[in-house]
C-alpha cells in the first residue's frame, strides 16, 4: 500500500443470512484507490456494486477481509466509530437525493457539520460556500419541494462536500435526472475531482461511466475487469 491510498480492500467476503442458509454476495474483492482518482464501479443488477458501495461507505461491514481507509483498519469498527468515521471521510451522493423537506438548502447542506458540533453561524457560513461551489446560492433558502431535480441533486453534492470529506461516494447520482440535467451534475464531480477530491460513483449507465478515469466491473461478487484510461494515473501505480 502506498502513501497516496486512499482504500485498500484486502480479500473483502459479504454473505447475507436467509435462515441459516449463508447467501455469499462479494467472493474475496481486492482492490485499490488512490487519493484523486475518479472511479465508477459498474456491473449488471446482483453482480454485488451496490453492497461493495455500502462497505465502502461504512454503512455495512465485511464478513471477512480488510478494508483501510485512509490509513485505518475500518473492517472490524464499531457502529459508533463507524458513523464518526463515515461523517468526518466520506461524503454521500444518492439517486434519491434524501433531502430533509423541512429544511431549506443550506439548512440540508450543514447537517453533517450539525453532527461534528460545529457553532450553527459557521454552519451556515461553510454550507453557503459549498452552495456556491454548486452554483445554488439563490436558493439557499428553498426547501426541497420548490427546487428542480437537478437543483435538489447540487444541494446534495454541497451537502456531502461541506466537511471537506477525503472520499466522496455517488450511488446511481444522475437516475431520476434527464440526459441535459446528468450532464450538468456529472460535469460537477468532474470540478469536484479537479479540485482534489477521491470520487467513486455506482452506475448502470455506459455513458455516466464515461466520465471517470477508471471502470471497475462486477460479476458475480468478484471483480471481472479493472481498466484506467491511458495516461491516466500511470506515474502513480
Amino acid at each position: 500500500m502506498s502513501s497516496n491510498t486512499i482504500i485498500l480492500l484486502e480479500r473483502i467476503q459479504k454473505s447475507y443470512f436467509m435462515g441459516k442458509q449463508a447467501v455469499p454476495v462479494l467472493k474475496g474483492i481486492s482492490l485499490e484507490i488512490l487519493k484523486n482518482e475518479y472511479v465508477a464501479l459498474m456491473g449488471p443488477s446482483g453482480s454485488g456494486k451496490s453492497t461493495l458501495m455500502n462497505i465502502l461507505g461504512c454503512l455495512d461491514s465485511p464478513t471477512e477481509g480488510k478494508y483501510v481507509l485512509s490509513g485505518h483498519d475500518v473492517s472490524q469498527m464499531a457502529d459508533d466509530d463507524l458513523a464518526e468515521v463515515r461523517n468526518k471521510e466520506i461524503g454521500f451522493v444518492f439517486q434519491q437525493f434524501n433531502l430533509l423537506p423541512r429544511l431549506t438548502a443550506a439548512e440540508n447542506v450543514a447537517l453533517p457539520l450539525v453532527y461534528a458540533g460545529v457553532a450553527k453561524k459557521t454552519r451556515i457560513e461553510m454550507a453557503m460556500e459549498v452552495l456556491e461551489k454548486v452554483s445554488l446560492t439563490d436558493r439557499s433558502h428553498h426547501k426541497p419541494n420548490e427546487l428542480s431535480g437537478g437543483q435538489c441533486q447540487r444541494v446534495a453534492i454541497a451537502r456531502a462536500l461541506v466537511n471537506n470529506p477525503s472520499l466522496i461516494l455517488a450511488d446511481e447520482p444522475t437516475g431520476n435526472l434527464d440526459s441535459k440535467t446528468s450532464i450538468e451534475i456529472m460535469e460537477i464531480f468532474n470540478k469536484i475531482q479537479a479540485a482534489g477530491n477521491t470520487v467513486a460513483l455506482v452506475t448502470h449507465e455506459e455513458d455516466i461511466s464515461n466520465y471517470a478515469h477508471r471502470v471497475v466491473r462486477l460479476k458475480d461478487g468478484i471483480i471481472e475487469t479493472d481498466k484506467r484510461r491511458q495516461g491516466v494515473y500511470e506515474a502513480a501505480l
